[in-house]
């Protein structure tokens, strides 16, 4: 009866699984670059971009190249794209900025690099089924091993490029920061002259000051003063109005306001006034 069963169990250990997981890997590599694309907002597709990078990570593993694969992880998905969802989520983007053709005829020119992407890598598939290749692990023998090959390769053959590469990163990176840098042409408002001058437009739509603000005493009856020293009358109870109880604000107290308002102290105000 054993001898029945061992060609069975050869022909088990004969199955190979490689087949199964790249067709669910690069399934889902597929549908996270369209979900990146059809997304209407950034975060969901930077998530879209993070599954792909993922599945893309497997299949460098299934390849035996497995420095690859953890570099694909811990570089591009847990850095640099984690990275990118931190700067959206805390800068925010505008859906209708992405609309936007800051540069002439960017359109066409994507359209256009993107019909050449699509050629070539139909181009490159197609000579694939026509080329004999050893695989990784016979490659990485003479070597010793799939890092100190990429390592051996990387500085020696591939050394310009890689350097050319790195410089052009680099290019990018100083670019992207001097066209985000602005130069400002009057300095910063303060949040007090902010206050000032949303209060003095009359289209502040906050909550109603309480009763007393910037006075001498809680009284319900005496009227708010409001930042700029004004006197908010809507800060006064209905009824209170209407018996005509309301109490008038000391006109000291308004200067005093005035002049913290626009910054400066009680003691320079009491100079001027002598």
């Amino acid at each position: 009866m054993f001898q029945n069963l061992m060609p069975l169990v050869e022909s088990a250990n004969a199955v190979s699984f490689e087949p199964v997981v790249f067709w669910i890997t690069g399934s889902l590599s597929v549908l996270g670059a369209v979900g990146m694309l059809v997304s209407k907002k950034a975060v969901h597709s930077a998530l879209w971009v993070a599954l792909t990078m993922i599945n893309l990570a497997i299949l460098y593993v299934l390849q035996s190249a497995p420095f690859l694969g953890v570099t694909q992880v811990v570089v591009y998905t847990g850095a640099v794209m984690m990275l990118f969802l931190f700067v959206l989520m805390i800068v925010g983007v505008d859906a209708s900025d992405s609309l936007i053709e800051t540069i002439k005829g960017q359109r066409m020119l994507a359209i256009f690099a993107g019909l050449i992407l699509v050629v070539s890598l139909v181009l490159l598939l197609s000579n694939s089924f026509y080329v004999q290749t050893n695989g990784l692990e016979t490659a990485d023998l003479e070597y010793g091993g799939n890092i100190q090959g990429i390592a051996a390769l990387l500085f020696s053959k591939y050394v310009l490029i890689f350097e050319l590469t790195s410089a052009l990163l680099i290019t990018a990176a100083v670019g992207a920061m001097v066209l985000a840098h602005k130069e400002r042409a009057v300095p910063r408002k303060t949040q007090a002259q902010m206050a000032k001058e949303l209060f003095s437009s009359g289209n502040y739509k906050g909550p109603l000051p309480s009763p007393g603000v910037y006075a001498r005493h809680n009284s319900v009856d005496t009227p708010a003063l409001l930042p700029d020293g004004s006197v908010s009358q809507i800060s006064i109870p209905g009824p209170i109005i209407a018996r005509g109880a309301a109490k008038t604000i000391n006109q000291k107290d308004i200067d005093e306001v005035q002049s913290i308002s626009e910054g400066r102290g009680i003691i320079d105000k009491e100079v001027e006034d002598q």
